[in-house]
């Protein structure tokens, strides 16, 4: 693999390249730890174990008398496999062990969902609760407010008087309201027949104003009648 490297000069940085990308180089270091093709110290054990069965074959292949190199090959390689077996049985063992991690890790964080799950209805139901206990809060506080308001009004007897008082003086108020109303009344009858009354007097005043002037203007019509007969005599007697 090439790691990132500085270019002197102008202080610039070229990006790494790999030959592989992260997910390759994930699954090849599972396919060797699987297969165990590699290891820090001396040669692979597969390879070993290989090797021991290889030698194992070409020594049966064989057409010479060679049982007792077969019989130690053999054991050799089974020696081999059993070596090769036992960090595979560590390993089925840690994979068990993780599988169990794993299994009471999601049990435990199901009943940890469980208990926020809990947790979330009980905050829920404890905010109603404080809801409910503010508006009860609140209820209290103005039934305070009005018993103090009321504590504040005079005794119910004393309010009784004063409303009695009152109901009287509305009721004398009233009956005074209504004499005014009536005298008022009579009143108004009495104004429209005093207006009656001067009505015909005047009518009665026009009439007789009439009548004087009529009687004056036959007066003086028989005054200068009578004038105008002896003016007529007096002429009569000159001629004869």
């Amino acid at each position: 693999m090439l790691k990132a490297r500085k270019v002197s000069g102008r202080g610039e940085t070229v990006g790494a390249n790999y030959a592989f990308g992260p997910l390759e180089d994930d699954v090849i270091i599972k396919h060797r730890l699987l297969t165990r093709t590699t290891t820090t110290r001396g040669e692979p054990p597969l390879k070993k174990l290989q090797k021991k069965f290889t030698s194992f074959v070409v020594e049966i292949e064989k057409d010479e008398d060679n049982y007792n190199d077969c019989l130690r090959l053999s054991k050799a390689f089974l020696q081999e496999l059993s070596t090769f077996e036992i960090p595979l049985l560590k390993s089925k063992a840690v994979i068990d062990s993780n599988r169990r991690e794993k299994e009471n890790f999601n049990e435990l964080m199901d009943e940890i969902n469980s208990q926020i799950s809990q947790a979330q209805s009980d905050i829920e139901d404890l905010k109603k609760q404080l809801e409910a206990s503010k508006i009860e809060r609140q209820h209290k506080e103005e039934c305070e407010a009005i018993r103090k308001l009321i504590a504040m009004q005079p005794p119910r007897s004393e309010t009784q008087k004063i409303i009695q008082d009152l109901e009287k003086e509305i009721a004398a108020l009233e009956a005074e309201n209504t004499a005014g109303s009536r005298l008022l009344e009579l009143r108004k009858k009495q104004f429209a027949l005093l207006l009656h009354v001067v009505d015909e007097l005047q009518n009665n005043i026009e009439e007789d104003q009439k009548n004087l002037m009529e009687e004056m203007r036959m007066a003086t019509e028989e005054q200068k009648n009578g004038m105008e007969d002896a003016s007529g005599g007096s002429e009569a007697m000159t001629v004869d």
